[in-house]
């Protein structure tokens, strides 16, 4: 027998078969309810409790819910746990279903399909990151990239072969990757590896005929005032559009007209090579330690978001990398301007935002308050900027920040100081603005200072000063007089505007259309107050969106001048300096510095050890530094702030260094530091040939290599020869600048081959068998590696110490020698058969058992200075 399904519960499996593929918050009354697999995966995921509701289909129903007004909490972790949510929500009141029926359901349906690139809420969101949603689209062989973030509304194409498609999603790191169903795996892999969640769509949504669909969007007939777009960009466009149609069903989002991105544009940074420069995701995870985290100044979201795409896609434009110092350099010079602009951008809120959420309806009168916040805001710093002599960029920021004045005036009338964060907490409005708003209020919250005037009223008319307006349950308001007036209230010329209701042993109660009218309004004034509300809200939001071009403009000027102050206060912080940048291939840094390494050591007093690079080129050859030295010394930081010294210049901050001059760099490669691939059955060797691959591969002649002990994780002579090859390669082929760190030694010998190539050290010293690094970078190879000295520090027992040095020892006599070295090895005796001799105990000296027998506080001074005398007769005779 087959259990009957309740029309509720129809109307669910209805709505989920079409939402297969996603949670679904099915909204009852004040509660989003999952049933079935829904539940049981939600309650694991948000850890609540799991219950039953019924059966179905002779099965217990699986029911867990959460509260609606603290959805938004609960949607973010399911979100950061990869789930797709489907909101469900009541689209009539239960008392109009009723109408159709004792046992009509309320009709539902999804508004919104939440997935992680679609989100706008603040709760969900990190106000200083872009949240992208991206598309790839690949059609014979040509590939295209397009991305967008619905809560700023920034929307981008590029053309995007697949081989550049990983280092561009490291650059955007994208929330969400849409590709066509059939995507070869490796491609989806590239998107997985980032961490984005990867969404299959028809391959209809990838349309490379749809620029009227996307015309449309913008209101334009025609894409060619936008750019010349490519088949594939239009259809990666295409699909982005058409998945936001999709998740916000039909209320597509504000987006910016769509910006075509050249890769020449941007440098070039694979995702091994940011991962290796951590610009801004520390290899331990999180941001803390990072490029990022210490040069951001930034007091806005906007210019937060701003400084991050800076950082991650520096340009490759000689007049917008100037422009962009002239800005940072004007700042620096000028401190009070500074200060000024600083203190009222502190004050400024997300502009971006607030308007991404006004254009999808899912706005609160904060939002409106942010719109007016922000344009009254950026006015007030016009005109503090108004008779400043700026540079190019920051002058066009100023115009930029003109705004809106009537909308921001609107605004500014219409709301309170302080506005609820919900419409319907009421009293958003500001008092004044609308004759009927203020009416209604005073109706709902003065009833009976209005009913008072009318008594008084009514008391004159009939000359009953005993009068009373009352109020109860049954009648509402009603005129009360005592029954020896009952003959006057009764007869005209009273009783044709006294309408009598009731008659007690001692009273007589009336009413009258003026009172009933009132009473009406009075109860209605609560419903009335918020409908008035909404009417207004609605209004202002579309008169928000009719200037949105101008808020917009608004907000990215916030954000100009927000970045070119912040970067202008972090080179004055860390006395960093204007780099020169150049056309040719120059690259001459001096006292460079590594800006994380030495915000760590500051915290603990330690300086900084600066160091100079150069890496210019004699005509059209290559630049390369064999780098020679112990490990601990500080080989690999200097790679990796030479790296970075260009990534900041070329992303328009000033540098951490003395003087720094920079010829445009295309490309930045990093292979430095070793790990597995386990997930791919990658070693750590093998992971180091794929990025030494990629680099030989793909370097041009304006490239900078920085290349970290190539060869270390196979046998010795299989290393050198990688690593010597490599060299040559980088030196003959490439031609590119490059830092190249080794222990072979040998490779030393190259410097007088290949006319590009010099050899440079870190500098140590010994003292009494210890190793003291210097940090200090010069010309010259290093003579040994001294990683017996370097164990001796990490903490390796003496035993082990010793039987190391006894080994290298042997072993280095034998190649002086010119013996074999096999030979060698088995000439040493075993460990276990000869150990190494223990560690004699220290003895105590002469001079520490006489200070052993000193008591500082009870000595006068003759006693101390003949005391430091005896001291030093004792040392000269030990």
């Amino acid at each position: 027998m087959t259990a009957q399904v309740t029309p509720m519960m129809a109307q669910y499996l209805e709505i989920k078969a079409q939402y297969a593929d996603a949670l679904l918050f099915y909204r009852m009354g004040d509660f989003y309810e999952m049933f079935f697999d829904d539940a049981v995966a939600a309650a694991a995921a948000l850890d609540i409790a799991l219950t039953k509701r019924g059966q179905h289909l002779g099965e217990d129903i699986a029911m867990c819910g959460v509260p609606a007004h603290s959805a938004e909490s609960y949607l973010l972790t399911l979100i950061r746990k990869g789930f797709r949510v489907a909101i469900c929500e009541q689209m009539e009141d239960p008392a109009e279903a009723k109408k159709r029926g004792s046992k009509a359901v309320v009709r539902r349906d999804v508004v919104r399909l939440v997935t992680p690139g679609t989100l706008t809420e603040d709760t969900l969101l990190e106000a200083r990151r872009h949240n992208y949603l991206a598309a790839y689209a690949e059609i014979r062989g040509e590939g295209a990239l397009a991305w967008c973030d619905i809560s700023t509304g920034d929307f981008q194409v590029m053309p995007c072969p697949p081989v550049r498609l990983g280092p561009e999603l490291a650059r955007l790191m994208p929330r969400e990757v849409l590709v066509s169903d059939g995507m070869p795996p490796e491609r989806i892999a590239a998107m997985e590896e980032i961490g984005a969640a990867v969404t299959l769509l028809a391959p209809t949504s990838f349309d490379s005929r749809a620029e009227g669909r996307i015309g449309d969007v913008f209101g334009v007939a025609s894409l060619e005032g936008f750019g010349s777009f490519s088949r594939p960009e239009v259809a990666a466009m295409a699909a982005v559009i058409d998945y936001l149609s999709l998740t916000q069903k039909g209320s597509l989002p504000l987006l910016h007209a769509p910006r075509r991105q050249n890769a020449g544009q941007v440098l070039q940074l694979d995702a091994a090579t940011r991962r290796n420069l951590e610009l801004t995701h520390a290899l331990s995870g999180g941001r803390a330690n990072t490029v990022l985290s210490v040069i951001d100044r930034t007091l806005t979201a906007g210019g937060a978001r701003l400084l991050e795409r800076r950082l991650s896609g520096p340009s490759t434009d000689l007049a917008v990398i100037r422009a962009r110092h002239d800005a940072v350099s004007y700042f620096v010079s000028d401190r009070l301007v500074r200060d000024e602009i600083e203190g009222r951008l502190r004050r400024i809120p997300d502009l971006d935002r607030a308007l991404s959420r006004l254009a999808l309806d899912r706005a609160g009168p904060r939002d409106l308050a942010a719109i007016r916040d922000g344009l009254m805001g950026a006015s007030a710093l016009q005109a503090a900027m108004r008779d400043q002599d700026l540079p190019q960029m920051l002058a066009e920021a100023r115009e930029g920040l003109a705004g809106d004045a009537d909308l921001a005036d609107l605004l500014d009338r219409a709301l309170v100081a302080e506005p609820p964060v919900q419409l319907r907490d009421g009293s958003s409005i500001a008092e004044g603005y609308d004759a009927e708003l203020d009416e209604v209020r005073h109706l709902r919250d003065q009833g009976r200072g209005v009913i008072g005037p009318m008594q008084a009223e009514y008391i004159e008319a009939t000359g009953v000063s005993s009068l009373k307006i009352k109020h109860n349950n049954v009648l509402g308001y009603f005129i009360e007089t005592t029954a020896t007036h009952a003959d006057k209230m009764l007869s005209p010329p009273l009783s044709e505007r006294f309408i009598h209701r009731q008659t007690t042993a001692n009273a007589v109660r009336f009413t009258t259309l003026e009172l009933s009218e009132l009473e009406t309004k009075i109860l209605n004034a609560g419903n009335r107050v918020q409908e008035i509300e909404r009417a207004l809200f609605q209004s202002l939001r579309e008169a928000v969106l009719a200037a949105q071009d101008a808020v917009g403009a608004t907000a990215r000027a916030l954000a100009e001048l927000d970045l070119a102050s912040a970067l202008a206060r972090r080179a004055v912080e860390g006395n960093w300096t204007r780099p020169e940048m150049r056309e040719d291939r120059a690259f001459d840094i001096v006292g460079g510095r590594h800006p994380v390494v030495e915000a760590a050591l500051a915290q603990g007093g330690t300086p900084f050890v600066a160091n100079d690079c150069r890496l210019s080129p004699m005509g059209d050859g290559a630049a390369v530094t064999l780098l020679t030295g112990p490990n601990m010394a500080g080989k690999s930081t200097y790679l990796r702030q030479n790296a970075l010294i260009a990534i900041l210049a070329q992303m328009g901050s000033f540098v951490p260094a003395e003087r720094a001059e920079i010829g445009l760099v295309s490309q930045v490669f990093s292979r430095v530091g070793a790990a597995d691939d386990l997930a791919r059955g990658r070693s750590t060797f093998m992971v180091e040939m794929v990025e030494t691959a990629t680099i030989l591969n793909q370097a041009d002649e304006r490239a900078l290599v920085i290349l970290d002990e190539i060869g270390r994780g196979t046998a010795t002579y299989d290393g050198l020869s990688i690593a010597w090859a490599t060299l040559e390669h980088l030196h003959e082929v490439n031609r590119c600048r490059a830092l190249f760190a080794t222990h072979y030694h040998e490779m030393t010998n190259l410097a007088a081959r290949l006319e590009g190539l010099r050899n440079a050290t870190v500098a140590v010293r010994e003292w009494e068998g210890e190793v003291i690094f210097l940090h200090e970078v010069r010309e010259g190879a290093a003579d040994r590696s001294y990683g017996v000295q370097v164990a001796k520090l990490a903490g390796l027992p003496e035993r082990v110490i010793a039987r190391a040095q006894t080994v290298l020892t042997a072993l280095e006599k034998g190649e002086r020698e010119g013996g074999d070295r096999k030979a060698v090895i088995d000439d040493l005796p075993l460990f276990a058969a000869v150990p190494a001799p223990a560690p004699k105990a220290a003895k105590g000296s002469a001079v520490e058992a006489r200070l052993k027998e000193i008591h500082p506080d009870e000595l006068t001074a003759r006693e101390a200075l003949q005391i430091l005398y005896d001291l030093k007769d004792l040392a000269e005779k030990a």
